[in-house]
């Protein structure tokens, strides 16, 4: 069977998520919740690159009317989020479908209110990002909501420690999930070239983790 594209973190899913919480704490956890309130009561939201399952059970627990498609291209990934949402007991108002794959998994016709890029956008270089963010961008509806948690160090250049800690990240998981970017992206760019707008931000990880709302206009 051929690898399918940036399955690169199947080799990580037994442990990403210790791995994170050792090296940031709550940072990433906290980033993502922080976007939470934006979302709309009732909404069609795209979460692509969600990892583990973790978000989604805190997007089953906003008590929201929220139709979920969870996209992810590491198969060990998905198959730990479907079970951590088999395995879940809280009543939920929401419906959720999973599928393997990446933007170019996503069909023509479909819109969302909401898409969720938690810590996605800083895996690929400025040609591939541009290609992802493209396809994500058509696939939000018009008067959608671009949710964003990422690293993007408010100062720039980054403090030494950032720069040491992003570079290290980059070498690890270049190394073992095959990441191909070797620097954080010029989100602001690219987000500007598609028409988006910042409407909300909030740091984290002494400035190094943001969460950021986008929308167009």
């Amino acid at each position: 069977m051929p690898k399918l594209p940036d399955s690169g973190f199947s080799r990580t899913a037994p442990f990403y998520d210790t791995l994170a919480h050792l090296v940031y704490g709550r940072s990433l956890q906290q980033a993502q919740l922080a976007l939470l309130p934006a979302i709309p009561a009732q909404a069609r939201v795209l979460v692509i690159g969600g990892g583990s399952g973790w978000i989604l059970l805190q997007l089953l627990q906003t008590a929201k009317r929220l139709d979920i498609l969870y996209l992810d291209a590491a198969p060990a990934m998905l198959q730990r989020a479907q079970k951590k949402y088999a395995q879940g007991r809280q009543a939920h108002t929401c419906t959720v479908s999973f599928r393997l794959g990446n933007e170019d998994s996503l069909q023509p016709q479909e819109r969302f209110d909401v898409i969720l890029t938690p810590f996605l956008l800083d895996l690929f270089p400025p040609k591939r990002l541009q290609h992802l963010m493209g396809n994500l961008a058509h696939a939000l509806a018009p008067e959608g909501k671009w949710l964003f948690a990422d690293f993007w160090p408010v100062q720039q250049p980054p403090p030494l420690w950032q720069r040491l800690l992003i570079r290290g990240m980059y070498t690890f998981f270049g190394l073992i999930s095959g990441v191909q970017a070797r620097q954080l992206p010029d989100y602001e760019e690219h987000f500007s070239l598609l028409g988006f707008k910042e409407k909300y931000s909030q740091q984290f990880y002494g400035g190094m983790v943001q969460a950021k709302v986008f929308e167009r206009g």
